[in-house]
């Protein structure tokens, strides 16, 4: 399964009870792991873990995603402000002791001490949690389902394009089987003549079998039969990794690996300059499938 790892999702609704209108969205870009950040209105901030194990439990697994969840509170019910009074008197305290420090003007009062809001808090019985957390999971849920449905169309598409230019990678490699065929023969031949010229400059006799074995040697060693095989069976691979039901990108990512080092074999091996020239359009296209890889979760 290839979900692509950008993708957004909203959704907005009003709570059943009308006391409630919320909003959330989510929105991924590509990572190596899951990252997540949550950024919710301050009066629920306590269900932001409850958001990210619940996202974890839908099946994203990786990606760095950002949801942004905001509570319009239309009509409150059982909530209830409490005040930090020890806070609130170490707070006074130092405020005079600034006053009275630097001479500044008194002008200290309940509206200017009530600006720091640290000094207050939301209390709401247990029930209430749960009902909040039920309310922003409801939204919560539909916002999920169309990021779910934009990654994995995404991630088609991806697939279907990377498919694609697996195929045409295909397509060369048997081009560069059909050279490989006939300069292997050619460089048997050149290299036979040439052990031959050599052994005549320097007055050396040696059998013809042995200069057959030694040219057939070396030919062999130039053959790029096992390179094209495996890369041939690495193709097969990424068709069966795709259609896995399990995320596939780091997979794919490893497999892409392995059909570099096969190809960059095959370029290193070979001394025909048409297959060298194919080897590099087998790299490019190799490379164009890295960067679309990298964004598969």
């Amino acid at each position: 399964m290839a979900n692509s790892m950008t993708a957004f999702g909203r959704a907005k609704a009003l709570t059943a009870d009308g006391s409630k209108n919320i909003t959330c969205e989510i929105k991924s870009v590509n990572s190596r792991y899951l990252d997540c950040s949550v950024k919710i209105s301050r009066v629920f901030s306590y269900l932001e873990e409850k958001v990210k194990a619940y996202l974890t439990q839908k099946g994203i697994v990786r990606g760095k995603v950002e949801i942004y969840i905001g509570v319009e509170i239309i009509e409150q019910k059982g909530i209830e402000t409490a005040l930090d009074s020890a806070a609130a008197l170490s707070y006074i305290q130092a405020l005079y002791k600034l006053r009275d420090e630097f001479g500044l003007p008194d002008d200290i009062s309940v509206m200017s001490v009530a600006q720091n809001k640290e000094l207050f808090c939301v209390v709401r019985p247990e029930e209430d949690a749960q009902r909040d957390w039920l309310d922003v999971q409801s939204v919560l849920d539909v916002a999920i389902e169309s990021f779910l449905e934009r990654r994995k169309a995404e991630g088609e598409r991806l697939v279907e394009d990377i498919a694609a230019k697996i195929e045409g990678i295909r397509a060369i490699a048997e081009r560069i089987k059909d050279l490989s065929a006939n300069d292997i023969q050619g460089y048997s031949a050149k290299l036979e003549e040439r052990i031959k010229k050599l052994l005549s400059d320097f007055d050396v006799e040696i059998s013809e079998q042995r200069i057959l074995t030694e040219a057939a040697i070396f030919a062999d060693k130039a053959a790029i039969d096992e390179e094209l095989v495996r890369l041939e069976s690495h193709f097969k691979t990424f068709y069966e990794i795709i259609a896995s039901p399990e995320p596939c990108g780091r997979k794919l990512d490893f497999l892409l690996q392995e059909m570099n080092r096969e190809i960059n074999t095959t370029g290193s091996k070979a001394s025909n300059a048409d297959i060298a020239h194919l080897v590099v359009d087998v790299k490019a296209e190799l490379e164009k499938i890295r960067e679309q890889i990298q964004n598969i979760e």
